[in-house]
C-alpha cells in the first residue's frame, strides 16, 4: 500500500475514528496543527472534552522538502521506543493508542496539561521533584536495555529493531562535525566569531570529540532516546508522574552516556542563559544555583535507582555486585560529561540553538552567555575523567565567574 499524506482535517479525523474509540464517533471533532513542524506533521484532535495527538512522518524533512529524504521507518521506531519506555518506566511517556505502518502515523495521548521543561526553566519556574523523576527515568531506561538485565540474544534483537541510520547520520553531523569546524550550516553570533575560530583550531578538543564520536557510532550499550533535550520533556510537579518524555524518533542502541549527557547540557545551557537574561540579578543567580542543585539531585536519583534495579534484577551472574555497578556508573558519568560538552557546543555554534540563550536580544550580551557555554563545554570535553562525581562538577561550574 502506497503512503498517503493527510491533506485535510477530515483525513485526520477519519484516521482517528477508524483506529480509536476515544470519541465514540462524535461528529464535532476539530483538528489543530501543533508543534514546530520541522520534520513531521503533528495534530491535536478534540471534541471539547477529550483530545489526542496524531503524528505523521513524511518521506523527507518537512521544512526542507524532497531535497532531504528521510526514512519513514523513524515513526515505527518512535512508536516502539515509546512503548519500551512505558514498559521500563510506567507513566513516563504519552500512551500510544495506535501505530499505523501504511499511514506512517501514531495516535497517542495528549499531554497538554504538562509544561515544556525548556520553557519552565527559561521562565525560572520552581520544579520540585522533576530532577529526581528524570533520574528515575534515565536509570530505568539504561538498566532495562543493558547487559545487566537483557540476555545476549534479547539485546541483539533490540539492536536490530532500532537500526536508525538516517537519523543517526543527522546526529553524527550536527553533533560531532559541524560545530567543530567552519561549516556552512553553522550559526555563529558575530561577536562570538573570534572564539569560534579558535575553537575550530583546538586539536586537543577535536581529538576528545573524535573519541566521543567513535563511541556514538560503535558502542551499542543501551536503548537511547537519541534527542533528550529539555524541549523533549514535559513536566507537572504536582502530578503523580512528574515528567513525560516525547519524540524518541532518533532512538537507537548506542553509548549509555549520550542521553544523560544531552539532558545535563540543556540544564547547563539554561544556567548560562540566566547569567545574561532579563530580570532581577539576585533571582537569576538563585535560579542558577537551583539548576546546579537539580543536577546533583538528578544524578543521585539516577545512581540510587540504578543500584536498586541492579541489586534486584541483574540476570548475568558475572555482572552482579556493587563494585561492577559502581564502575559502570563512573564510566557513565565520564561519558555523559563529554557528550554534554558536545551538545553545548552544537547548541552554541551549530545550526540549532536553544531559546534559553537565544532569548537574550542584545547580541553582545548573548555572546557573553555563549562564551560561558563554551567555557563549560571545554571543561567537560577535555577534563571529564578528572571528575569523581556530580557534586564535584557542579562545584567547578559554580566557580566560574557567572555563578558568583
Amino acid at each position: 500500500m502506497s503512503f498517503k499524506q493527510f491533506s485535510t482535517d477530515q483525513d485526520v479525523i477519519d484516521f482517528v475514528q477508524t483506529h480509536t474509540a476515544v470519541f465514540n464517533n462524535s461528529p464535532d471533532l476539530t483538528v489543530t496543527e501543533i508543534g514546530d513542524g520541522n520534520i513531521n506533521f503533528v495534530y491535536r484532535v478534540g471534541d471539547g472534552n477529550d483530545s489526542l495527538i496524531v503524528k505523521q512522518a513524511l518521506p523527507y524533512i518537512r521544512v526542507i522538502g524532497e531535497a532531504w529524504p528521510l526514512s519513514q521507518d523513524r515513526i515505527r521506531i518512535e512508536a516502539k521506543a515509546l512503548k519500551q519506555s512505558e514498559a521500563f518506566c510506567p507513566g513516563s511517556v504519552p500512551e500510544v493508542y495506535h501505530y499505523d505502518a501504511a499511514s506512517c502515523a501514531i495516535i497517542m495521548a495528549d499531554i497538554g496539561q504538562y509544561r515544556n521543561l525548556r520553557q519552565a526553566l527559561t521562565e525560572r519556574q520552581p520544579l520540585p521533584g522533576v530532577a529526581e523523576s528524570l533520574g528515575v527515568f534515565l536509570a530505568s531506561s539504561l538498566f532495562y536495555s543493558s547487559d545487566f538485565y537483557l540476555s545476549s540474544s534479547a539485546r541483539k534483537a533490540m539492536v536490530q529493531d532500532f537500526i536508525n541510520p538516517d537519523l543517526c547520520q543527522i546526529s553524527e553531523e550536527v553533533y560531532f562535525w559541524d560545530p567543530f569546524c567552519d561549516h556552512e550550516r553553522n550559526n555563529v553570533n558575530p561577536p562570538l566569531a573570534a572564539r569560534a575560530a579558535a575553537w575550530w583550531q583546538d586539536d586537543e578538543l577535536k581529538q576528545a570529540v573524535a573519541r566521543l564520536k567513535m563511541k556514538f557510532q560503535s558502542q551499542a550499550q543501551v536503548l537511547l532516546h537519541g534527542d533528550l533535550h529539555t524541549g523533549s520533556v514535559f513536566v507537572d510537579p504536582a502530578a503523580e508522574n512528574k515528567v513525560k518524555v516525547i519524540d524518541p524518533e532518533f532512538a537507537f542502541v548506542g553509548p549509555a552516556g549520550f542521553d544523560p549527557g544531552v539532558l545535563i547540557a540543556n540544564y547547563l545551557l539554561n544556567l548560562a542563559g540566566q547569567a545574561r537574561a532579563e530580570g532581577d540579578p539576585a533571582e537569576r543567580h538563585a535560579y542558577q544555583q537551583s539548576i546546579l542543585s537539580d543536577l546533583n539531585d538528578l544524578w543521585c536519583s539516577l545512581s540510587q535507582h540504578f543500584h536498586g534495579l541492579a541489586a534486584e534484577h541483574t540476570l548475568d551472574p558475572c555482572l552482579k555486585g556493587t563494585a561492577i555497578v559502581d564502575a559502570w556508573l563512573a564510566e557513565l558519568l565520564t561519558d555523559s560529561l563529554g557528550f554534554a560538552g558536545v551538545e553545548m557546543t552544537r547548541r552554541t555554534l551549530g545550526v540549532a540553538h536553544v531559546a534559553d540563550v537565544e532569548q537574550i536580544e542584545d547580541a553582545q550580551a548573548r555572546a557573553e552567555a555563549q562564551t560561558m557555554c563554551l567555557d563549560i563545554a571545554d571543561l567537560l570535553i577535555k577534563h571529564a575523567p578528572q571528575f569523581s562525581g556530580m557534586p564535584v562538577i557542579t562545584a567547578a561550574v559554580s566557580e566560574l565567574s557567572f555563578c558568583r
